[in-house]
């Protein structure tokens, strides 16, 4: 029986991690790339639960109770897991995976699909592994929105399912915190969300989030961090495998995809990031995209029509 389209049920490199900054690194990529929470399932699943990948689509899962096997692809393999306590399964991007459960008394869970703006290129999904496993007991002050999410989900009142919505989402961002305090046991290794761990690139990396149009020098974002130019290159180099004149491009590509999504034209899509004129910020969404931006846009509104 389906759960949701795309979901079948049948019988059958470590890290230095660094003090937390008391700086905000996660609003000004969450208020430009936006993730839309969705309940599909609330209660036991019995016997094998397949969940096909569809692109741009994630999952967070919540074991709330009992013992299963999850299965999901890695490469070219299909990795085993073994739970048997409360645990956190969140897939940010489209990955096949499976439960294995009891085949009469299943396990208790509470499940949401997850649409990132941007899907797969959305800088959040870029710089997380395929499946991070973590048992609820390791994020602290997380009880009080499952314990609301789990009371909204178990009984329909008015406005039950919006709101289970959004405590998932709630319950996403504290997640999300997490895993920037703690990169090496989320095993995240690379990316975005390492270098928001480190407080000296937090800061150049939050001032550029939140200012994409201006010219982000090596000179200025390094004066952001408070470091030589040297040392932030090559700090910046090892925590997202990438320079900062790349990731500075990319995050203003990033951005163009968005500001098109939201209608504006391309004409003020490059004045408001800083591109010298139409033809420089064609010319770089091309060679990131393989597309202009005009075909960009009309691919994807065709996709999502």
């Amino acid at each position: 029986m389906s759960l949701i389209d795309g979901i079948s049920s049948n019988s059958a490199g470590s890290v230095t991690e660094a003090v937390a900054p008391s700086i905000d690194r996660l609003t000004p990529v969450l208020e430009r790339f936006r993730v839309q929470a969705s309940l599909f399932h609330a209660g036991p699943l019995c016997g094998q639960q397949v969940f096909d990948a569809r692109p741009g689509r994630g999952f967070l899962h919540v074991l709330r109770r009992g013992e299963m096997e999850m299965l999901h692809r890695d490469g070219s393999r299909l990795a085993r897991t073994r739970l048997s306590e409360p645990t956190l399964l969140f897939f940010p991007r489209a990955v096949h995976h499976e439960f294995i459960n009891p085949p009469i008394k299943g396990s208790d869970f509470t499940c949401a699909t997850l649409d990132f703006d941007g899907g797969a290129r959305n800088p959040i999904v870029q710089s997380l592994p395929d499946v991070i496993t973590l048992p609820l007991a390791r994020i602290d002050g997380l009880g009080a929105a499952l314990d609301l999410l789990f009371a909204e989900s178990d009984q329909v009142r008015c406005g039950s399912k919006l709101l289970v919505n959004r405590l998932f989402e709630v319950v996403l961002i504290q997640l999300l915190r997490w895993i920037i305090d703690h990169p090496n046991e989320a095993h995240v290794s690379q990316g975005m969300m390492v270098a928001l761990s480190d407080p000296r690139l937090a800061k150049a990396l939050i001032a550029l989030h939140e200012a994409p149009g201006v010219d982000w020098t090596l000179e200025r974002m390094a004066a952001n961090a408070g470091m030589s130019r040297s040392a932030f290159a090559a700090a910046f180099k090892a925590a997202t495998g990438t320079t900062p004149a790349a990731y500075s491009l990319d995050w203003k590509l990033n951005v163009a995809t968005s500001l098109l999504r939201e209608g504006r034209s391309v004409k003020q899509v490059a004045l408001s990031l800083g591109f010298a004129d139409t033809p420089a910020l064609s010319r770089a969404f091309r060679r990131r995209t393989g597309s202009s931006p005009r075909e960009w846009l009309a691919l994807h509104q065709f996709s999502a029509a």
